[in-house]
């Protein structure tokens, strides 16, 4: 009887594995084939490859498609390969820390655009050109990457050589857990997220009283507070990832026999659903984008159903 009771716990825990990693893969799957598509359409558009705003806005894209194929390899070797090289995880894990640091710094600068089309509209084309949005890129991957490369110059500095040749269960807090690292996160984390609400609520409200003073065009300020609005709500769900510890932990007290489900919850709600956010905000909701997406999926579709020989 206790054979046959360990044998059907062993069962149901691979399935339960199975499960997880096969929805965790089709999310992946699914959210990076839209987003891919997204970025398709940019490319084959030169109208939108000339413009500011979408270009910052396929930078957001392709820092999520990063960032859910690392979440999502994370995930599985978590369950697949339980000590994964360090030197590896470690590689991972910056390339996952760094595009995660990188989201709202980016939604920071794209609340900076619209302020500025809004507010200062003669001077937009001046200001947003093509060339100082991807300097502004370039400083928001070295601010994403910084605190990762201080992580690593304190693990270098003060964790032996045998380290780094080991194999460890890959994820952050067990790789960098090293006191300096821990603060060094918390005070990043803090830094980065009072930068970007300060910067979306003085846009925000510099764009609302611009409308009200009727300095520019009415509808198109109430387009942008919409957009810096989405914004806020989309670095909401982007702290969610510096909550989740701490509401892990609380159900994970109040219900200790649902500890993995919690887990897998939070890793979906914090992890991979806001991934889904961005093309449906901006890729559906912007009416250009939309009639350049939809125009180059059905010239596809056409040409697909042409018979070549005829």
């Amino acid at each position: 009887m206790n054979n046959s009771s360990e044998t059907d716990r062993r069962k149901d825990f691979f399935e339960e594995v199975v499960f997880k990693n096969l929805t965790v893969v089709l999310f992946g799957i699914i959210i990076n084939a839209i987003n891919s598509l997204l970025v398709f359409t940019f490319v084959r558009t030169p109208s939108l490859r000339s413009e500011s705003r979408y270009i910052l806005y396929m930078q957001l894209v392709f820092n999520d498609i990063i960032m859910l194929s690392v979440s999502v390899a994370l995930h599985v070797l978590g369950y697949t390969v339980r000590d994964l090289n360090v030197i590896v995880c470690c590689i991972l894990i910056l390339i996952a820390n760094n595009v995660h640091k990188n989201m709202p710094l980016n939604l920071a600068g794209m609340a900076l655009e619209r302020f500025v089309a809004v507010c200062y509209p003669l001077h937009h084309s001046l200001i947003c050109t093509v060339q100082r949005t991807k300097m502004l890129i370039a400083i928001i991957w070295c601010l994403g990457a910084l605190p990762g490369v201080i992580d690593l110059l304190i693990t270098l500095a003060l964790r032996p050589l045998s380290f780094f040749t080991a194999g460890r269960l890959c994820y952050h807090a067990n790789i960098f857990s090293l006191k300096y690292n821990i603060d060094n996160n918390l005070a990043s984390n803090i830094s980065h997220l009072c930068f970007v609400w300060v910067t979306l609520f003085y846009t925000y409200f510099r764009v609302l009283f611009s409308a009200k003073a009727a300095a520019s065009d009415p509808v198109k300020a109430q387009k942008a507070q919409r957009t810096i609005l989405l914004h806020g709500i989309q670095l909401v769900l982007c702290m969610t990832s510096y909550v989740t510890p701490i509401v892990e932990a609380t159900l994970i007290v109040l219900f200790p026999d649902y500890r993995s489900v919690i887990l897998f919850c939070n890793y979906i709600i914090s992890s991979i659903l806001p991934r889904l956010l961005s093309p449906l905000i901006y890729g559906l909701r912007d009416q250009t984008f939309k009639k350049h997406l939809e125009g180059l999926v059905l010239c596809r579709l056409i040409k697909g159903s042409v018979d070549p020989t005829v």
